[in-house]
């Protein structure tokens, strides 16, 4: 079976279709290169033919990107020499879409045949490359669709021509959102933003194109004629100069120069405009190897794209337990995060219950989804019909008999053990007995809180980071006797509010904050050290963390430090160390509670604003004359956080290596570059670390002592994805 099919109408117009097989939307794999490319030569070839129509045999779609097997298919194709597999197999893919847009035109840009291309909806990646190559793009009406070049969010860059394309539609400036940011646009602001050529009807898609196709258009791309000029300049041009420069700034100056696609995506676009349009394929083709053969990007793509999309479709649920999607979710706190938890359950359809202790107190709740419906109907991406609906779905109230008929329950109050059994147990007095129960809590031990349970097999916590409708990871964390329908129920409710899951073993801390705790400790310890703050946060930035360590306290708020350094320290006794609860405490003291106080580690003026760092700071801890290099700064930043990940394996807290790196891009932010704590690992090397972490030890205390199976893996030179791969273990 193939993915193209062709069929000649009797005016002659050739209908190439893209259906792939066994997917709900068409994905580009190596045969259907193949395929396509042979169609097109018939095509050509066929006298009776006088145009082609491409598009998707898929409803409301045309095509959602590259199957990413494709590029390990290269790499292998010449042997010992990957990137000669890469550029060769590159320099094909750009032959046949350069036939698609000469059409069959000879070099003096005569003959040739139109051919249009008529998206059902959604074309991102190398499903926008192939209509950018065409002569004119349709697209269906379709609000829901999506249109743009994403790969850069994956650590690539659009390198099978759209990068060259797009900037010679458009100019660099007008591209560059499009390229360096990956926005994707709906069909009409595709269309406004001179994407794509018209919006029609779907039921006209076919027609309207295939008029266009008949109607003996001019095919020749302004690139392939003689005169052309770049819009908005080339580099040589006094606007285009002026334009390069802005976009280099621009890119450091978001990157910190450590994502290595963005620069190589400027670099094929600065060079590529100022030599002929066939040379300017070369030239992205030789950037784009080059960024394939970065580990950077085989980490991102595998972290982002592979394994990310792996856990929201259940790599880890349990086996042999049936759907339990939600219907029906009981929240139980309406504070800030409560309210989120029931503003994306509402949006996902499911029917909630908001509770709170005062009505005033639901309602305000409730007001949180109103506040967010607005703000989607100002910027026209929700109506009032979708805001009634979804408001619909959301009943706040005080009554915990209005919890009947539940199938799953997200306790979000005030973190204290007492208070929640006390919830826990008002609430499993109402409830049936299949309801699973679900604590939202950060620090506090699943473990301990299910024994207020009357079944603690259907007890399990839910770890949602702040804002609920921003962040994209949700940590599930299992107690010593959470049963696996609880956890299929946990997973089956963060896939229908569409955020990305991971499954954690109950620990301090669990997994996210037992990595970023030490992290932002670092940070402080080394203020109480005489480093300076400003080189500590330039150092978290130019890791491509993105906030520093002092910072992420301010935004979090350091009264909730003090909060958990009291409670860590009464649990862990004497193991607890205190390096840091002297400026912590006193910063409280002070009132400097960070940005809900416009006051913390920065400054801020009277509007909230961030302004430099507080020059209290070095009165209380003076900054030493001999201050540390650079990268000595960042590996304890960076080993602060690492060797938590290696140590949560080691304990078992992370079941799953692939949530150990998609949990902490997507979680904390770690570094996205490098693929996560343990990609990065891989990335250096377990020899290098082990011997760096644990010079770093002797320097400056235990704590960063390798761990034993790092320093194992270190002795045999093994890497994290060798040992832990769950391909491989499956």
């Amino acid at each position: 079976m193939t993915d193209f099919t062709m069929k000649t109408d009797a005016d002659g117009v050739a209908t190439i279709t893209w259906d792939t097989v066994g997917k709900s939307m068409n994905v580009m794999n190596q045969q259907g290169f193949y395929d396509l490319d042979a169609l097109i030569d018939e095509a050509l070839a066929d006298d009776k033919i006088k145009g082609v129509i491409l598009t998707s045999g898929k409803e409301g779609s045309f095509a959602g990107g590259m199957d990413l097997n494709i590029i390990a298919k290269m790499k292998e194709s010449a042997g010992d020499n990957p990137a000669k597999g890469l550029m060769d197999g590159l320099m094909a893919t750009h032959q046949m879409l350069r036939k698609i847009e000469r059409g069959g035109m000879d070099d003096k840009n005569k003959g040739g045949k139109p051919i249009a291309c008529a998206m059902q909806g959604t074309g991102l990646g190398i499903g926008f490359e192939i209509p950018l190559a065409c002569h004119r793009i349709f697209v269906a009406d379709n609000p829901k669709a999506k249109i743009g070049l994403p790969e850069i969010m994956v650590g690539i860059f659009p390198g099978m021509g759209g990068t060259t394309r797009l900037v010679r539609m458009m100019g660099a400036m007008a591209a560059s959102p499009f390229l360096l940011e990956g926005k994707l646009s709906d069909p009409k602001k595709a269309k406004a933003a001179g994407l794509v050529d018209e919006v029609v009807p779907a039921d006209e898609l076919l027609a309207k194109a295939k008029e266009w196709v008949l109607s003996e258009p001019k095919i020749v791309k302004p690139w392939d004629e003689k005169g052309y000029k770049m819009p908005g300049g080339a580099p040589y041009h006094p606007a285009g100069f002026m334009t390069f420069v802005g976009a280099s700034a621009m890119v450091h100056g978001k990157t910190q120069g450590v994502y290595p696609a963005a620069k190589a995506l400027l670099s094929a676009v600065y060079e590529g405009a100022m030599v002929p349009f066939d040379t300017a394929l070369k030239i992205e083709a030789r950037w784009f190897t080059n960024v394939l053969m970065n580990p950077s990007s085989g980490a991102m793509i595998r972290s982002l794209f592979i394994n990310k999309e792996a856990l929201e479709k259940g790599a880890v649920r349990p086996e042999g337990v049936d759907d339990q999607s939600v219907k029906k979710v009981g929240i139980i706190g309406a504070g800030m995060m409560g309210a989120g938890i029931a503003l994306v359950s509402a949006l996902a359809g499911i029917e909630v219950v908001l509770i709170d202790s005062k009505q005033e107190a639901a309602d305000k709740g409730k007001a949180y989804t109103t506040a967010y419906m607005d703000k989607g109907i100002a910027r026209k991406k929700a109506t009032e019909e979708k805001k009634e609906k979804v408001l619909g779905l959301i009943n706040a109230t005080t009554d915990y008999d209005a919890l009947k008929g539940c199938d799953l329950i997200v306790e979000a109050v005030f973190e204290d053990v007492g208070v929640k059994a006390e919830v826990t147990k008002k609430v499993q007095a109402v409830v049936g007995e299949d309801c699973i129960f679900a604590t939202n809590t950060s620090t506090l031990p699943i473990t301990e809180l299910a024994k207020a349970s009357n079944n603690e097999e259907q007890f399990i916590g839910i770890h949602f980071f702040s804002p609920v409708d921003k962040m994209l990871l949700v940590e599930i964390i299992k107690g010593a006797k959470t049963g696996d329908r609880a956890t299929a129920k946990a997973l089956d409710f963060v896939r229908q509010i569409r955020k990305t899951p991971i499954v954690v073993n109950d620990a301090r801390f669990f997994y996210a904050n037992r990595c970023i705790i030490p992290y932002i400790n670092e940070g402080i310890r080394m203020v109480t050290e005489g480093v300076e703050p400003a080189l500590i946060e330039n150092a978290a930035k130019l890791l491509g963390m993105p906030l520093g360590p002092l910072q992420l306290v301010d935004e979090t708020s350091v009264d909730l430090g003090v909060k958990i350094a009291k409670a860590t320290k009464a649990a862990m006794g004497d193991a607890y160390d205190d390096a840091v609860d002297e400026i912590l405490f006193w910063m409280e003291a002070e009132g400097r509670l960070g940005r809900k106080a416009n006051a913390g580690f920065y400054a801020y003026d009277e509007k909230g604003k961030r302004q430099l760092l507080w020059d209290g700071l070095e009165a209380k801890y003076p900054v030493s004359d001999d201050q540390p290099e650079l990268s000595e700064v960042q590996n304890r930043l960076l080993f602060a956080q690492v060797l938590e990940a290696v140590r949560a394996i080691e304990e078992d807290v992370l079941m799953d290596i692939r949530e150990g790196d998609v949990g902490a891009i997507l979680g904390w932010g770690f570094a996205p570059w490098s693929g996560g704590p343990l990609s990065w690992l891989d990335m250096v090397g377990t020899p290098w670390a082990a011997e760096t972490t644990n010079a770093l030890a002797k320097k400056h205390g235990e704590r960063f002592e390798a761990p034993d199976l790092l320093e194992a893996m270190a002795k045999e030179g093994e890497s994290f994805y060798e040992r832990f791969d769950p391909a491989k273990a499956a």
